[in-house]
């Protein structure tokens, strides 16, 4: 008997050690997980001055693009000679 308990003895005493680790790994994560979710909840709702301009740029290009698309709609009716009463065909002619 007193042989298998000194074999179980021996195999505890290395896994003692896993398993403290393991203990103190999954108590350091639960920890720390509610600061990293305030900390993504805070990126989440802040927007940084890249990210501002970012958006600014993207919303200049699709007016310049809207405006660019009216341009061209507007110089094809007056060059069919259909202008609608908005359009100003003047802009259009030769200098």
């Amino acid at each position: 008997m007193r042989p298998t308990l000194l074999i179980g003895a021996a195999l505890a005493m290395p896994l003692g050690g896993c398993v403290v680790r393991t203990v103190a790994e999954t108590a350091v994560d639960v920890i720390t997980l509610p600061v990293k979710v305030a900390s993504a909840g805070v990126d989440a709702a802040t927007t940084s001055q890249s990210e501002r301009d970012e958006k600014l740029g993207r919303e200049m290009r699709r007016q310049d693009e809207e405006r660019g698309r009216q341009w061209r709609l507007a110089w094809e009716r007056c060059r069919k000679g259909k202008p609608l009463p908005a359009d100003d065909c003047s802009q259009f002619q030769p200098r």
